[in-house]
């Protein structure tokens, strides 16, 4: 195996074989953080990856003695690893800003993953990729609870999620489904980059960032975090969502716990200000199963792109514009297909923003999973993945240069096309207040295409 693949998982073992968590979602280059590792076997070692467009060891451990550390406690129905003892230190000096995945290996051969960010200091004229932590701890299933699911199903699910524990799987789900695949295509871009967490969007934080990119599954935001990207908009930052369901869930962020009871305490966002007008468009459909429909190939986005129609590219959750979306949003792609009998569509939508930022949103929670051709499965084609990989560079380029809207304004102009009664689309343009899972039980947004490692 070359050096470039050496990050993969090949032998999970058994259940609780070996896993960890860090004490820290992200650092600084050069800060340190501790890994609560806790496995059967006698020995292991931990190694740091730098994930992106070439993943590569930046860290090895020496062997460390493993040690079974005490069962996962459940408070309150939340369930916690924070009682576990520290196993070792990392230091990230000499690391560069990026997403990481430190590969844990028991001596027994089993191996997980943990996840961290080297965030960057400063954002000021770069286009920051944001790692959706929030999400990825609302879907873990670690100990038996996440946001969605307890031992008694849906009634019995946390209404909180804590950071101190594992993730489940692998380790890194929703990163590898998600996330490495646009982080690939934003580094061989050439585009200046920085690197952040949802939990790092606070005050200041994107002050002269010429482009924030959401990623593929970017659901659970924080009045703190909704401020933060919105402000940076307003100042001119150009925003793309390569996802969709983005903005759905308004949560309390307490510490390293994500609070969402998906009842009084943790509304959807719609019902107070509609994520359309952030994104341009809002989440539509689950589970949805249809062909992406390009619309208006002429629009410097699609500059370059082969195709017009990508089967099996919409899903397994949809957007469209629907009440709230901005005045003049333009709608690139137009992907009609049917959500359990109901006529529907999915849009890529574009939008400029008073301040000249253009706010770019894919619409397709398979938008990132495509950038893998036939492995994303779903029947989607290789063709998807050159398409999506040169759409995704042109918005990466233009928005790195500042406000897109400036330069776009001598573009012939589309608004979009949804029915419109008043100013506001017809048809069914909300979702349910509580999604429910997949069957089987498998909550919405779980793996797209290969499993991880």
């Amino acid at each position: 195996m070359n050096a470039g693949e050496s990050w993969r998982i090949t032998t999970r073992g058994a259940e609780h074989e070996i896993e960890g968590y860090a004490d820290h979602v992200s650092v600084l280059p050069g800060e340190r953080f501790a890994l609560h590792v806790s496995t059967t076997a006698p020995r292991f070692t931990a190694a740091a990856f730098r994930m992106g467009a070439h993943p590569a060891k930046v860290w090895e451990s020496s062997q460390v003695k493993g040690v079974r550390q005490p069962p996962a406690r459940t408070v309150a129905r939340m369930v916690t690893a924070a009682h576990w003892k520290p196993s070792l230190t990392v230091d990230t000096r000499g690391w560069t800003e990026g997403a990481y995945l430190i590969r844990l290996d028991a001596s027994t051969g089993a191996q997980r993953y943990v996840p961290i960010t080297v965030r960057s200091a400063s954002t000021r004229g770069r286009v920051v990729v944001v790692n959706a932590v929030t999400t990825w701890q609302a879907y873990n299933l670690w100990g038996g609870r996440s946001l969605y699911l307890g031992p008694g199903g849906f009634a019995d699910r946390s209404r909180e999620v804590t950071f101190d524990r594992p993730y489940d799987g692998a380790g890194a789900r929703l990163f590898l489904d998600f996330e490495q695949s646009a982080l690939d295509v934003a580094e061989r871009s050439g585009v200046p980059l920085a690197y952040l967490t949802s939990l790092d969007l606070g005050p200041g934080v994107l002050d002269g960032a010429k482009a924030v990119l959401s990623l593929g599954h970017d659901e659970y935001w924080s009045p703190a975090m909704r401020t933060a990207v919105t402000r940076a908009r307003d100042s001119g930052t150009n925003l793309a969502f390569l996802g969709a369901n983005a903005v759905y869930w308004r949560i309390a962020i307490k510490g390293r716990t994500v609070a969402c009871d998906k009842e009084r305490l943790c509304p959807l966002w719609r019902d107070s200000r509609p994520e359309s007008a952030l994104v341009g468009q809002m989440y539509d459909c689950f589970p949805a199963q249809g062909a992406y429909t390009v619309t208006r190939p002429g629009h410097w986005i699609f500059a370059g792109t082969r195709g017009r129609r990508f089967p099996g590219m919409v899903g397994p959750e949809s957007d469209k514009v629907s009440r709230g979306s901005p005045k003049g949003v333009e709608v690139l792609a137009d992907s009609s297909f049917s959500c359990g009998g109901r006529a529907t569509t999915s849009q890529s939508t574009y939008y400029t923003a008073p301040s000249g930022a253009g706010v770019f949103a894919s619409g397709t929670m398979r938008w990132v999973c495509a950038m893998r051709g036939k492995r994303c499965g779903h029947g989607v084609p290789e063709s998807a993945a050159a398409f999506t990989r040169r759409a995704t560079a042109n918005v990466l380029t233009r928005f790195a240069a500042g406000p897109a809207g400036e330069r776009a304004a001598a573009l012939p102009h589309h608004p979009a096309r949804a029915p419109q009664k008043h100013g506001v689309p017809t048809g069914n343009a909300a979702a349910p207040k509580i999604r429910r899972h997949a069957p089987g039980g498998t909550p919405e947004g779980t793996p797209e295409g290969p499993q991880e490692g």
